[in-house]
């Protein structure tokens, strides 16, 4: 076995090494002596994204069940990028909050391993095990803070939905895997075209099964419930991680798996979608209005986003499929900015979560206040922002293909979506804050993560075609 056999792992060894050094850093460590554990962190997903650069154009395959094709090496690259700027807003808040820095870290980086990984497989086994990595490593983030009643419920409504939703997805490879003979998702995707013409009813159970488990990873209505209590129960740093890094890599596989392996079987899986994508952008808005907690608004917002994404995936024309990464690049800067703000406003005792807590943040806070609008105005699709060209792509791809109602319904939705972004622009800029506490300064490597990420906000808006390129490139390998 040459050298050449271990390069498609290559991404995913450095940062679970970092994982590792992470725990071994924390063990060592003397009370009260403090250590660089987040530049460790740093180190490993730097060398993971110079990894993937390196591994750019080889279709590289280790052991026959892990991909390191274009497709997979995009969304490593985005997981790179949401790791290293949580890493950066971490470092400001993770001791401020009382969090025990080397578990968060080593976690953190557990889970971008079963992200990549989900990214990267081509055999659905392996797809369930990485996505059980990052699952019960982000089960445990989110309840880190144990001396709060809504962490610990929240992370343990999460992890009982999450065991429900891993169950069906079980279910479906075995109806797969009984079909076809094989979970390799090349083989299975040649079997099933072979049978696309007989009648074989355990294939749309199989397929039903799969969508209910890759449903629930990107938060689409109907498996959304967890997702608001959830990410108000999280640390603000940790919901940022959760709602751009598990979306990036549960949308990979889901693209993965139904683009390429079930693509013999579209006609049965698009109208299913069409469904669910349909729900989720109406739901996601229209709950969302109604609320006053900016973290739960937020995550009514992301499941707005699954809607979205869905679009890009039911019109896998040329255009959707390019949409699609472009559209998880967008969002993972865009929305991991906007937490990052959240997180580093907050302190222990007043996390500053609400939406009445942002009233005169432009008197106190002016650069953050700014900052905080691209990123509202990104997610709420205005121009030139990532948003609004990742929208105008997947719903001009679902036009394309014919699919009008749900491209009107997601205009629709995203029109009203507006209203709960502005709210906050019109509280920060326009309303006077009472005798509540200011939230002390943000300085330093915090805000140069919010630099990035607002350069990349408004790069993607003014000068898209190159990241255009690339995704384009990128999804063309898988098929």
């Amino acid at each position: 076995m040459g050298s050449s056999a271990f390069d498609a792992v290559v991404p995913v060894v450095c940062v679970a090494l970092a994982g590792l050094f992470a725990m071994l850093a924390e063990a060592f460590r003397g009370k009260g002596e403090k250590m660089p554990i987040g530049g460790l962190a740093i180190i490993g997903l730097v060398g993971a994204g110079f990894a993937s650069v390196l591994l750019w154009d080889r279709n590289a395959t280790s052991f026959g069940v892990v991909t390191a094709d274009n497709f997979s090496l995009f969304v490593n690259l985005v997981l790179v990028v949401v790791g290293i700027l949580t890493v950066v807003f971490s470092s400001a808040t993770i001791e401020r909050d009382g969090l025990p820095v080397g578990e968060y870290y080593a976690l953190m980086l557990f889970a971008i391993v079963g992200m990549m990984l989900m990214a990267q497989s081509s055999d659905l086994l392996l797809m369930f095990l990485a996505l059980e990595t990052m699952s019960i490593a982000v089960y445990v983030l989110t309840g880190l803070r144990r001396d709060q009643a809504n962490a610990t419920e929240a992370a343990f409504k999460y992890f009982l939905l999450g065991a429900f939703a891993s169950a069906f997805f079980l279910y479906g490879i075995a109806f797969i895997y009984g079909v076809t003979g094989t979970t390799h998702l090349e083989r299975a995707g040649a079997a099933i075209a072979a049978q696309s013409m007989s009648d074989t009813p355990m294939l749309p159970r199989a397929v039903g099964l799969l969508i209910v488990g890759f449903a629930f990873k990107v938060a689409a209505v109907p498996f959304h419930m967890w997702s608001p209590d959830a990410y108000e129960g999280a640390p603000a740093v940790v919901t940022g991680f959760m709602s751009t890094g598990v979306k990036a890599a549960a949308v990979a596989a889901f693209a993965r798996v139904f683009l390429s392996a079930l693509g013999p079987l579209v006609d049965d899986w698009t109208p299913v979608l069409w469904v669910i994508a349909a729900l989720t952008m109406v739901v996601g808005t229209v709950v969302g209005v109604s609320q006053t907690s900016i973290k739960r608004m937020l995550a009514y917002s992301s499941i707005a986003h699954a809607g979205y994404l869905l679009v890009a995936i039911i019109a896998a024309n040329d255009v959707g499929k390019a949409s699609l990464l472009f559209y998880l690049a967008s969002y993972a800067v865009t929305n991991v900015g906007a937490f990052g703000i959240i997180a580093l406003l907050g302190s222990k005792e007043h996390p500053n979560d609400e939406l009445r807590d942002y009233a005169g943040l432009a008197h106190s806070h002016p650069g953050l206040a700014l900052l905080m609008t691209v990123f509202l105005l990104s997610l709420g699709g205005f121009p030139p922002t990532a948003g609004f060209i990742a929208k105008w792509y997947a719903f001009s791809a679902a036009v394309t293909e014919g699919y009008y109602g749900l491209a009107i319904i997601g205009v629709l939705s995203s029109v009203v979506s507006v209203y709960f972004y502005l709210r906050i622009v019109v509280m920060m800029y326009m309303t006077e804050r009472d005798a509540r506490p200011v939230p002390a300064p943000v300085r330093g490597l915090a805000m140069a993560g919010l630099g990035v990420s607002v350069i990349a906000v408004l790069y993607l808006g003014v000068l898209p075609a190159q990241v255009i390129n690339w995704a384009e490139q990128s999804i063309a390998t898988i098929f």
